[in-house]
């Protein structure tokens, strides 16, 4: 899996460093909020078709690597 994750780069002249998926200008970030609102694989890459399934599911494997370990506080709601 590790080698999957090798599709992610961030490079300061492209969307100012926020990973991408290699060779596009597509975030990790707007992966997951396509598929946080309820697109499946096969439909962003109906969406995007210069991308891969390797390179979608490497967008889900580094954000889940950066996320590891750290703290979630719950969020207050002030009524």
């Amino acid at each position: 899996m590790s080698n999957i994750i090798n599709l992610i780069e961030s490079n300061p002249e492209i969307l100012s460093g926020k990973p991408v998926i290699k060779g596009t200008r597509i975030s990790v970030a707007h992966i997951l909020q396509c598929i946080a609102s309820g697109m499946l694989v096969e439909d962003i890459l109906r969406g995007y078709p210069h991308l891969t399934r390797k390179g979608v599911l490497a967008a889900i494997s580094y954000a889940a690597k950066e996320l590891q370990g750290e703290e979630v506080y719950p969020v207050m709601t002030v009524k």
